[in-house]
């Protein structure tokens, strides 16, 4: 049986928010959403950042134990003022997921202009110089996260492409990174439920014994407006599109101030999280679209969690 932590799977730091737009040492209006890594003992943070003008870069948070972060004084990466990116990224870079391939850390990102939004790629060794190696989808498509293995040979992501006004879970895969295809819906929006109007991934898919552990954020439309949650889905270690369970309660609910009031009041997203020792689980969270939090839980509790319960996605009747 899953442990008791209240109303909510994930615990927060008590010291909660830890980082805020006073962390930031250039000019900005906000921050929120990072991706994160841990470089030999050294805790990183990919923040996005909003900045006076409206556009999003990215900064990189540096913390030796993971609570306690400063900020470098100039952005780790700006929209590109190169062809290809630069017609794709003149709105902003947003939202980078973090995954440690290969030997190298890939940095997937939400590429954002009056085209729309789309997945862009890049890497780095050692978070001082960055790579970008390609725009890998079409528009409207965010939330993107690599696997941080092959599977049966080929590299796998999760992305939400947004058509015919819903946005629903994809698989696609690539034999070199930058070419996608054989994409696949893997998870749908489900009536009645906390996640009844809009999915997307997370954090990057956590390899466990018993499956990929997948942290994803679901939205409900209420009278207030959206309202964003995070909950867990189990996929196949062998075949990712098979889901095994799927949370029907949230794991991480806004009910703390800094979670609901912001810029964007009552949310809770995340983009990244540190698997430590132990089975526990670091969980790096923006909180209503204005600071950065941390939060815990133990991987076998969010499975356990994420099985009880267990429905087949069908609408609540």
């Amino acid at each position: 049986m899953f442990k008791k932590l209240g109303r909510d799977a994930v615990e927060r730091w008590h010291k909660n928010p830890i980082i805020t737009l006073d962390s930031v040492p250039f000019p900005c209006n906000t921050v929120f959403n990072a991706a994160c890594a841990k470089l030999g003992e050294e805790y990183l943070l990919l923040l996005r950042v909003e900045d006076m003008s409206g556009r999003s870069v990215f900064a990189l948070a540096r913390s030796d134990d993971g609570y306690r972060f400063t900020v470098d004084p100039e952005p780790a990466m700006e929209p590109s003022k190169e062809e290809p990116f630069r017609s794709y990224e003149r709105r902003g870079i947003e939202d980078p997921r973090i995954t440690y391939l290969e030997g190298e850390y890939y940095i997937m990102y939400t590429a954002y202009s009056r085209y729309g939004a789309r997945l862009a790629l890049a890497k780095t060794s050692d978070f001082e110089t960055y790579t970008r190696l390609g725009l890998i989808s079409q528009p409207e498509n965010k939330d993107g996260c690599l696997f941080p293995r092959k599977i049966n040979g080929r590299h796998v992501r999760l992305d939400r492409p947004y058509g015919g006004g819903i946005g629903n879970m994809w698989l696609s895969y690539s034999d070199d990174l930058l070419h996608w295809g054989d994409s696949e819906v893997v998870m749908t929006t489900r009536g009645g439920y906390w996640d009844q109007d809009r999915i997307g991934a997370c954090t990057p898919p956590i390899e466990t014994d018993r499956g990929w552990l997948h942290i994803y954020h679901g939205v409900k439309v209420t009278s207030a407006g959206p309202l964003y949650r995070m909950g867990t889905v189990l996929f196949d270690l062998d075949n990712p599109a098979k889901v095994l369970c799927r949370s029907v309660v949230p794991i991480l609910t806004p009910r703390e101030y800094y979670e609901r009031v912001g810029d964007i009041g009552n949310v809770v997203f995340s983009c990244g999280a540190i698997l430590e020792d132990g089975g526990r689980l670091r969980i790096y969270y923006g909180a209503a679209d204005t600071c950065i939090c941390l939060g815990f839980a133990d991987v076998d509790d969010l499975i356990d969690r994420c099985q009880l319960g267990y429905n087949d996605g069908d609408e609540m009747e």
